[in-house]
């Protein structure tokens, strides 16, 4: 078989695994969208069929031989794909389909449980679930072999190429290092800005922003969930959710950038890359990066801040806000219970607790249903904050209702990442902040189209962050930008 042929060969089964994965991502945004709550046994079969026909197709020997010979082409990105693809085969043949199948089966479950238990704010009805999850967990990392740690295979999942002997003195610096920045501007910035307004015009302004960050809603849409997220189901749609909060307007936008942020990504992965399984993203923290650089380093900055004071008011003319005021407001610093809700400089110590719990979870240390008072200590100690019940508190995040173990600390690399990216977007575009505050975005779309959507998978994501910033102290990058952005809205 020559090289062309089996590039040929190789396409055609991702192009396969790729239609198989939009399906499922189509099924799994539809569970949290629209689907009735009698439906979910139905879905959970539907959901594990479809792992199990993915794994089938991802374990096909022929695929892997596929996959090796083209790690030797000259051809850069079919080395790329065939690297890719044989690291995800190998991954996949360790599992055996029976478990894969009932992974499958266990998320749909703990998902329902979940939402039952918020609905009594009651821990009891999840912890079965979540037992089992987190059995079957241990299952798959057995399968998967020797690891310098069991949470490595967690990350491989969503970063490969992130080590847990990197996270950890990465988060004891952070949990070093941000309390005292914490402590030092708490309270200290009292602007609050709460209006109530409609659903109907929130909307309108949400999909405005959208619009205006350069979201294309022609391949794209919005629509309502209880815990906000974005489905890329493949090139040409994009779907996009929110939570509105007619109470928290600022709240709710946040919400609505985070996840654009999520969607722009997805929609500047490059067409040319399909079927080889080289356009994704090059990890969860990455496109985390994306999300947050549109939530905080732009949604959240002075010269943004007069561009949506302007928005608000042609949506509701009778409402009296400036720009200064909202840069106030949304860079106070102020301990809260709720991540999603979390100001930028206590946000990752919600991470840390997080990432805390999940080792202890794993290794066994921590029994599930001693979860929430572990979880109430952790956020009491970290954030001097008590929940007063579980839907504030441990019940708060869908995450390990869908089995995503491993997938939280993706939330402050992309932090990291977006500081980094952020540093030297300033240095290359000196004129960044002023096109920002004459509401125009191209620039930086631009800037990140070439640098990160464009590059797809062809490296993980720590290479492609080394690739675009050099060895930088992302660390020191991200609490210089806490401190000054803090600071700033201090005021006169």
């Amino acid at each position: 078989m020559t090289r062309t042929d089996t590039w040929k060969a190789f396409t055609t089964r991702i192009e396969e695994l790729e239609t198989l994965g939009s399906v499922a991502q189509l099924v799994g945004w539809d569970q949290q969208v629209n689907l009735p709550p009698a439906g979910a046994a139905l879905r959970g079969r539907q959901s594990a069929w479809l792992a199990r026909l993915h794994h089938e197709r991802l374990c096909d020997p022929q695929l892997g031989a596929l996959a090796a010979e083209l790690t030797l082409s000259d051809e850069a990105d079919q080395a790329a794909a065939g690297r890719r693809i044989a690291r995800e085969h190998r991954r996949a043949t360790a599992l055996p389909a029976a478990l894969v199948t009932a992974q499958a089966e266990a998320t749909n479950a703990a998902f329902g449980a979940w939402s039952e238990a918020r609905a009594a704010r009651s821990f009891a009805p999840f912890v079965p679930a979540l037992s089992r999850c987190l059995e079957l967990l241990r299952e798959a990392i057995a399968h998967h072999g020797p690891a310098d740690h069991p949470y490595d295979h967690l990350l491989a999942d969503f970063d490969p190429g992130t080590r847990t002997a990197d996270l950890i003195p990465l988060f004891a610096r952070l949990g070093a290092e941000l309390p005292p920045l914490v402590a030092s501007l708490a309270g200290r910035n009292s602007t609050v800005f709460a209006p109530t307004v409609g659903t109907v015009e929130m909307k309108a302004l949400s999909l405005r922003l959208m619009a205006l960050f350069g979201f294309d809603t022609q391949a794209g849409r919005l629509d309502e969930t209880v815990h906000p997220f974005c489905s890329g189901i493949g090139p040409g749609d994009v779907r996009l959710t929110y939570k509105p909060q007619g109470d928290s307007l600022l709240g709710t936008l946040a919400g609505v950038m985070h996840e654009t942020g999520h969607g722009l990504y997805e929609q500047g992965l490059p067409a040319t890359l399909g079927g080889t399984g080289l356009r994704a993203a090059a990890g969860a923290a990455v496109h985390e990066s994306q999300s947050r650089f549109w939530e905080n380093t732009i949604g959240r900055s002075r010269p943004f801040c007069g561009v949506l004071a302007r928005l608000m008011r042609e949506q509701w003319p009778e409402m009296a806000v400036d720009g200064d005021t909202l840069f106030r407001a949304q860079n106070r610093v102020n301990p809260s219970l709720i991540r999603v809700h979390a100001d930028e400089a206590t946000y990752n110590l919600h991470i840390l607790l997080r990432f805390e719990l999940e080792l202890a979870l794993l290794s066994g240390d921590l029994p599930v249903a001693s979860l929430p008072e572990a979880w109430d200590a952790g956020m009491e100690r970290l954030l001097g904050l008590r929940p007063a019940h579980v839907v504030e508190g441990v019940l708060q995040d869908i995450h390990w209702g869908q089995g995503y173990f491993g997938y939280f600390p993706s939330y402050t690399l992309g932090n990291l990442y977006a500081a980094g990216l952020a540093r030297q977007m300033e240095l290359d575009r000196p004129t960044l902040w002023e096109e920002v505050a004459a509401g125009d975005l191209s620039g930086p779309l631009s800037w990140l189209r070439e640098k990160v959507h464009q590059q797809g998978h062809r490296m993980d994501g720590p290479e492609l962050i080394r690739a675009v910033l050099g060895e930088r102290d992302l660390v020191a990058d991200l609490a210089a930008h806490l401190r000054s952005r803090a600071e700033a809205a201090l005021g006169d």
